[in-house]
Formats: structure tokens, C-alpha cells, sequence
């Protein structure tokens, strides 16, 4: 849908694949996920976390990963957060 020439520029906004390799396996994983963007930083809300794991790869001090913006691959740094309610927001600050 993203590289729809209908539908893509809309969707593109809110939408993006991030890349990333996993901790544990070393194998590189693309998902596409919705994100907020505000300059440098990207914050991603993790809809039903505990069904999901690739955020995990985050927790602590976090980790590389790419993700495409006005189609163009950019890399960044990437936390995640879990909240007292369960919540996971992944943070990303985006390299120069």
C-alpha cells in the first residue's frame, strides 16, 4: 500500500518498514510498523506488545536499526520502553 501511487503518500506518513538485526539470532528482520515523527526523534507505539517481540531486540540500551522516511532509508539508534500499564514505546533518534 505504501508504494501505491493512489494511497502511498498518505499512507507513508504514518507508516514505515523498520530493519533491524535480531540479538540473539544475528539474522536482519524488516517489519513494517505505524510511528509519530517529531524532527530527529521517531516514536513508535507498540500495538499488543506481549504478542509481538521484535521490540524486544530495544530493551536497555537499545539498538541500530533503519527505517524508511519520505523514501529514504535512514539509520538511527532505538530504545524501548514498557510503562506501568504495559505499554511499549520504541524511540528512535535519528543519525545526522
Amino acid at each position: 500500500m505504501r508504494s501505491s501511487p493512489r494511497w502511498g503518500r498518505l499512507l507513508s506518513r504514518h507508516l514505515t518498514v523498520v530493519t533491524y538485526t535480531g540479538r540473539r539470532s544475528g539474522r536482519t528482520f524488516s517489519t513494517p510498523v505505524a510511528f509519530r515523527r517529531a524532527a530527529d526523534t521517531v516514536t513508535i507505539g507498540v500495538q499488543f506488545p506481549d504478542a509481538k517481540t521484535w521490540w524486544r531486540n530495544f530493551l536497555g540500551e537499545g539498538g541500530p536499526l533503519s527505517l524508511q522516511l519520505e523514501g529514504v532509508d535512514r539509520a538511527g539508534h532505538a530504545v524501548a520502553r514498557r510503562d506501568e500499564a504495559g505499554r511499549v514505546t520504541v524511540t528512535v533518534r535519528l543519525d545526522g
